[in-house]
């Protein structure tokens, strides 16, 4: 992929849909090449997320290049970006941390005082996480909304999940709390090491 390529990252609305299918291949061709789970969505539930603006796409041109979406969980106590995948012909790029600070800053917009979390087995997620805040928890840290966790059901992992009693599994629990007394340092250390580079 030529560098030159120009790359939009946008909030999607209802005229994305046309990509909906395209995004859902990309993400199962990812899973199974990486060897990991993932939770299935349906095309109506991505075109939703989209009609809903709560989801972000990337494109070069009318190329789909990269997609991620927010849902809220427990009454709006918590919020997850999900589903965070580029496509293999725009990796190395930056597209996914491009698209991974605006989910979550389309997060903290929707439901400043929510608790943002991720589920994740990808080294690559959970450093673009760290460097916006996140920090590893517990699974009983999570939301213990139902639906949440129905979701994980399509994975190859569930029987682990399930195994465990919800406690453990391949995917890092992370958890970036606005009310955190100790995010602030943590954030001003990271950018005086970021500063000091």
């Amino acid at each position: 992929m030529e560098q030159e390529t120009e790359i939009d990252v946008m909030i999607a609305d209802a005229s994305h849909e046309v990509y909906v299918d395209t995004i859902l291949d990309t993400i199962e061709a990812a899973a199974k090449v990486r060897g990991t789970g993932i939770a299935k969505r349906t095309h109506e539930y991505v075109a939703q997320k989209m009609k809903e603006g709560k989801a972000v796409i990337a494109l070069a041109g009318d190329k789909f290049a990269g997609f991620s979406y927010i849902e809220s969980w427990g009454n709006k106590q918590y919020v997850t970006t999900s589903g965070l995948i580029v496509h293999p012909d725009f990796r190395g790029l930056g597209i996914a941390k491009r698209i991974k600070d605006m989910t979550f800053q389309l997060a903290r917009m929707r439901w400043p005082k929510a608790k943002v979390f991720s589920l994740t087995s990808g080294a690559a997620v959970m450093k673009m996480n760290t460097e916006l805040g996140y920090v590893p928890v517990t699974f009983s840290d999570l939301t213990d909304d139902e639906s949440f966790w129905r979701g994980c059901n399509g994975c190859v992992n569930h029987d682990i999940l399930e195994r465990t009693n919800r406690k453990y599994c391949i995917c890092t629990a992370m958890l970036f709390d606005p009310a955190d007394p100790h995010r602030a340092k943590r954030e001003a250390d990271e950018r005086e090491k970021n500063n000091n580079k």
